[in-house]
């Protein structure tokens, strides 16, 4: 069965980094562009990076540009976000998701991992 299954969060002061992890199964991960969601509390779930599917693209949400990093190892079916320089306002539940080839439409997500990050 398709799983995007996210780890990595959790509390952290202001000025921290923390790193999430996505590990994908029951797809052609290679295939799929990856990217990662949030979802503050009382607010619409915010895309936040995207990685092509051979990793030669990333496009990220300008709140977040220079400080997080999209990755991806194909050969083990993971996708990465590193997080640096957080801020409060990026406290909020963290997606990993799937979209075939170079397509809008999101295919597969991930439950969420919560990352908190304290001022």
């Amino acid at each position: 069965q398709v799983q995007l299954v996210e780890s990595g969060g959790g509390l952290v002061q202001a000025g921290g980094s923390l790193s999430l992890s996505c590990a994908a199964s029951g797809f052609t991960f290679r295939s799929y562009a990856m990217a990662w969601f949030r979802q503050a509390p009382g607010k619409e779930r915010e895309f936040v990076a995207r990685i092509s599917w051979n990793g030669l693209a990333t496009n990220y949400v300008h709140s977040v540009k220079g400080r997080f990093v999209i990755s991806r190892v194909n050969a083990k079916n993971m996708a990465y976000l590193r997080m640096n320089g957080l801020k409060p306002e990026d406290t909020a539940v963290y997606y990993c998701a799937a979209a075939s080839g170079t397509g809008s439409i999101y295919n597969y997500w991930g439950q969420g991992t919560q990352v908190t990050v304290s001022s």
